[in-house]
């Protein structure tokens, strides 16, 4: 057999006249040259985040710092301190804005990377190659998603970074509002959560493209997946990660994510903030306030000494770390499950 007419790969046949398939190390540059307009793409905007986030820090620390420097703290000027902190990245106050990062990441890297083969047929192609269609599966989902994750874990120490003036125990000095560090829209912006939310947005991604087998509508179940599930999240989910305290106390610690905040009566009935108004009303007008009960000690006391309670249901600051592991390791799971269920829907799929 000459070398015109040798069989295609005769040369690299083992001694049983198998083709072995090719070594994992070969799909790294396969995948790099194949995704590296996306990958650019990603690293150009996540870039424009952090000097956005990293110039808006440096006036947001240093105006912190020149208002807890200022004394006396009444005076004229250092209430324009103070409020000159308060004005400066109110856009990324809350921290909303910031959570269509893991979203877009997942829209516009996880659902094209099977949907665009798929749509287009360069799927029969790629998939036939020496590598088998499992394995290229599986080699650019976990390769992209280690590399969306390293690279939200990266940016996620300086939202770390940004965020640290508003959860200063200084502020009370400052006469300003600690944020919980539990807050919807703050929590999963810091520690580890954020590289987790990343990848799973990656694998919901990646997943919706093999289902749906088209770019725009994997783009937007994506999306959609996605916000349905932080809100779930955050708003249902995460407060129950550990049982909650709940006190009869007033003195709340300013940093507790405060849950609910109840009063009943003396039957255990609840309350609402009309009838406790009357109460005031009737008893005491100058208790009584305009819109709603005060959160004064002396209002306190006199709804107590007329058989009122509150109870108060609140997650306190210390759980940061804990809620942090149960948050990362169930959406880590969730990944995992997310990416089998793609290269197992691969190896079933007929070509």
């Amino acid at each position: 057999m000459t070398a015109l007419t040798a069989l295609p790969g005769a040369a690299a046949m083992n001694r049983d006249g198998v083709v072995p398939p090719l070594p994992w190390r070969r799909m790294t540059w396969v995948t790099w040259r194949q995704h590296r307009v996306a990958l650019s793409g990603v690293a150009a905007f996540l870039g424009l985040v952090a000097v956005y986030v990293w110039l808006t820090g440096l006036q947001l620390h240093h105006a912190y710092d020149a208002a807890l420097a200022c004394r006396p703290a009444s005076s004229l000027t250092c209430g324009e301190s103070s409020s000159n902190f308060k004005g400066i990245g109110q856009i990324l106050a809350n921290g909303f804005l910031l959570q269509a990062v893991p979203a877009l990441i997942g829209a516009f890297i996880g659902a094209p990377l099977l949907s665009r083969e798929l749509e287009t047929g360069t799927f029969r192609f790629a998939w036939t190659q020496g590598f088998g269609r499992w394995r290229w599966t599986l080699a650019k989902l976990v390769m992209l998603a280690l590399a969306v994750s390293v690279a939200a874990g990266a940016i996620s120490m300086l939202f770390s970074w940004y965020y640290q003036p508003y959860f200063a125990a200084a502020n009370q000095a400052l006469n300003l509002a600690q944020s919980p560090s539990l807050t919807p829209g703050l929590f999963d912006l810091r520690g580890i959560t954020f590289a987790a939310w990343t990848l799973a947005a990656f694998a919901i991604g990646g997943l919706a493209g093999m289902v749906i087998r088209r770019v725009v509508p994997s783009i937007v179940a994506t999306l959609a997946v996605y916000a349905g599930l932080a809100a779930g999240t955050g708003g249902l989910l995460r407060q129950h990660y550990l049982a909650p305290v709940v006190t009869r106390s007033l003195n709340i610690p300013g940093t507790a994510w405060v849950l609910s905040a109840q009063w009943f009566d003396r039957h255990g009935r609840p309350v609402n903030q009309f009838l406790l108004g009357q109460v005031l009303q009737h008893g005491d007008p100058q208790l009584a306030g305009k819109g709603g009960v005060p959160k004064s000690f002396s209002t306190w006391q006199y709804l107590l000494h007329h058989g009122y309670t509150q109870l108060t249901t609140y997650q306190p600051a210390s759980r940061f770390w804990p809620f942090q592991w149960i948050e990362g390791g169930w959406l880590l799971a969730l990944s995992v499950a997310l990416i089998a269920a793609t290269v197992l829907l691969v190896r079933r799929r007929a070509i």
